[in-house]
């Protein structure tokens, strides 16, 4: 099983041109690594699943 969440559009434009975004990767930082860069409107974001059934 897979740890990166695939998201279907952007949640910042809806747009669906989507690629991988690993960030610096000479970062130490493992939160700078795995998340979705939009080349529509050039943000990178992440996705994080919460679980089913979380209270939030």
């Amino acid at each position: 099983m897979t740890t990166r969440a695939v998201p279907f559009h952007c949640p910042y434009c809806g747009d669906e041109d989507l690629e991988p975004y690993e960030g610096d990767p000479e970062a130490a930082d493992p939160a700078a690594h795995g998340g979705w860069y939009c080349r529509s409107c050039a943000r990178a974001f992440k996705l994080k699943f919460l679980g089913i059934g979380v209270k939030i």
